[in-house]
């Protein structure tokens, strides 16, 4: 019994020792301890995305107009885009003028925008009437996944045509011309095929 009672009072007194708190290290220390959440200095603030003034295109010359493919079914209409002024903005937007064609020779004339934003961005800003456009005051729509053939060709335009699948961003305007002329992969293929 005797021995046991020192180890007891030992241990009480190696329990009742207040253990100080850590310190910061100093440089030559193993570790830091941060008084501040870490941030990461490359972290910036990101600027609010904003559109640039836009100027309407000429009328389109028909020697001008390439003619596209919607994905999926086959359509009754044809659809084309004035290739001379495709145009990528300093905002980014990809700006062109489509022409819808019936099968009884009736066109009509929209000057558009596409964001290639990660679901697609459309926006009108012209109807051509009478061989000039008229501006609308139209805001930026979402591409949709359902609807009509006009619904098909922007879905078919922001995210494979002039937009690089899966990237979120315009493709060179000579890869939009190939694409749009259809030397590109099936839809889901985000590579220009070497023609």
């Amino acid at each position: 019994m005797r021995a046991i009672i020192p180890t007891l009072a030992v241990l009480t007194v190696a329990v009742s020792i207040p253990v100080p708190a850590p310190a910061v290290a100093d440089d030559d220390g193993p570790f830091i301890f941060e008084q501040e959440p870490l941030t990461s200095s490359r972290v910036q603030e990101g600027k609010p995305w904003k559109e640039e003034s836009v100027s309407l295109p000429p009328w389109p010359a028909d020697s001008d107009l390439i003619e596209f493919k919607l994905d999926g079914e086959p359509s009754p209409f044809r659809y084309l885009i004035d290739g001379k002024h495709l145009a990528v903005g300093s905002d980014g937007v990809v700006r062109y003028t489509l022409v819808v064609e019936s099968s009884s020779g009736a066109r009509n004339l929209s000057f558009e925008g596409v964001r290639c934003t990660a679901r697609g961005e459309y926006k009108i800003y012209a109807y051509g009437v009478a061989g000039k456009f008229d501006r609308v005051h139209e805001g930026w729509k979402p591409v949709s996944d359902y609807g009509d053939d006009y619904d098909r060709c922007h879905r078919s335009l922001s995210r494979y045509l002039l937009c690089v699948p899966r990237k979120f961003a315009p493709r060179p305007k000579k890869d939009m011309i190939r694409a749009l002329q259809g030397h590109v992969g099936p839809y889901t293929n985000a590579e220009l095929m070497s023609h």
